[in-house]
């Protein structure tokens, strides 16, 4: 989120795409506490938080705080702005309307919202290994010790983006590039 500017973010989970999201985050986040007057990001785990800690930033106007990001808390005062990357495909297609509904509650009326995620791109993606009787698709990742782990990964279509959003948002615009979309909308 962004409190007159607050920013969501999500763990990396992928390790091919861990420097790409890494170095969007950074340019992100550093865009976002330069225009804004406080940001608030968050995320469920304290290892992300960490990392973020050690990054150079204005703690005076950027707080990192643990949170559930389908039960955010009421904050002192609404943002102006909310931003989540690399988050939505981890979203089960049947909490999607709850998830932006508890998002949109701590931001203003007309506030800026702006999702980013990956394209499925054949030959360049992790392969999806499974879907559920929901239509959520799966990836197996393996992380350097070896392990596996299935891993949510929903790749959404432009139609699919806009009806998620249908009765929360105005100005909605989808933009489809190589590797990644983005979806900004206004607050209704």
């Amino acid at each position: 989120m962004i409190c007159n500017g607050c920013a969501h973010s999500s763990s990396a989970h992928s390790q091919a795409h861990t420097s790409l999201k890494s170095l969007a985050a950074r340019v992100i986040g550093r865009r976002l506490s330069r225009a804004a007057a406080s940001v608030v990001a968050t995320d469920i785990y304290e290892e992300v938080l960490a990392v973020a800690r050690s990054k150079s930033m204005d703690t005076g106007r950027v707080e990192l705080r643990r949170e559930d990001a389908y039960a955010l808390p009421v904050l002192p005062r609404k943002c102006d702005g909310g931003f989540a990357g690399f988050w939505w495909s981890h979203i089960p297609r049947a909490r999607m309307r709850s998830f932006l509904a508890g998002f949109h509650r701590v931001l203003s009326p007309g506030a800026r919202v702006v999702f980013m995620d990956n394209v499925y791109v054949e030959g360049s993606s992790t392969p999806i290994s499974r879907v559920d009787q929901h239509g959520d698709t799966y990836q197996m990742r393996r992380l350097d010790d070896g392990s596996g782990h299935e891993v949510l990964k929903n790749f959404p279509t432009e139609s699919a983006l806009r009806a998620a959003v249908e009765g929360f948002a105005a100005e909605v615009r989808v933009e489809f590039l190589q590797y990644y979309w983005i979806l900004s909308y206004r607050l209704s």
